[in-house]
C-alpha cells in the first residue's frame, strides 16, 4: 500500500493558484481571522473524533484567538501552537488527523507569519478528502475532493475579505 500523502503539493493546481491570489489580496488580520475560523469550524471536528482527550489543537486556536485579541503576545500563543505541531508528529500513524493537527497548527501560526495561513489548503484539503473519501481512495479521486475543498476555503476567506485592502500581508510562495 502506497503511504498517504500529508497534503497538496501542486502548487499549479488551479484551485490552490485561486486560493493563494485571494489570500495575497489580505491583511494579516483578516487571514488570521480566516484560517482561525476554518480550522476551528472544520479542522477540529476532524481531529477531535480520532483524539477526543487531545485538547492540544483547540488550545493553538484559543492562543491564536487571544493573540488576535489583543489579549497576550505571540510568545505567549508560541508554545501551544509548537504543542499542536508535537501532537501531529504523534498522530503519524492516522493521517487524516495528523494532516489535521498540522492544518491547525499552521492555521494558528499564521499570527506569527501570513504565509502560514496557506497551511490550511495545502494540509486541510487532504484532511477532508481523507474523511469523505477515505486514505487508500485513487489519486485523481483524492485531488478532485481537495480541489472542491480549496473552493470552500476561497468562499469563506471571499465572505470575510476586505475589498481594495490597503494593507495586503506579503506572502511568499516558498514553504
Amino acid at each position: 500500500m502506497p503511504r498517504a500523502r500529508k497534503m497538496l503539493s501542486n502548487w499549479d493546481a488551479p484551485c490552490l493558484r485561486a486560493l493563494v491570489a485571494s489570500i495575497e489580496t489580505q491583511s494579516k488580520a483578516t487571514l488570521v481571522h480566516w484560517a482561525v475560523g476554518y480550522a476551528e469550524q472544520v479542522m477540529l471536528p476532524l481531529w477531535s473524533r480520532h483524539y477526543p482527550g487531545d485538547p492540544r489543537p483547540r488550545n493553538a486556536l484559543d492562543a491564536a484567538r487571544r493573540w488576535l485579541s489583543g489579549a497576550i503576545k505571540l510568545q505567549h500563543a508560541r508554545p501551544a501552537i509548537l504543542e499542536c505541531h508535537a501532537a501531529a508528529r504523534e498522530a503519524e500513524e492516522n493521517p487524516a488527523a495528523q494532516a489535521a493537527a498540522r492544518a491547525i497548527a499552521h492555521s494558528a501560526s499564521t499570527i506569527h507569519s501570513p504565509r502560514h495561513c496557506i497551511g490550511l489548503p495545502l494540509y486541510g484539503a487532504m484532511v477532508v478528502a481523507y474523511d469523505t473519501i477515505g486514505v487508500n481512495a485513487p489519486r485523481a479521486e483524492l485531488e478532485r475532493c481537495a480541489a472542491d475543498e480549496c473552493g470552500r476555503m476561497l468562499d469563506a476567506l471571499r465572505a470575510i475579505s476586505v475589498d481594495d485592502e490597503p494593507n495586503p500581508a506579503r506572502i511568499s510562495r516558498k514553504c
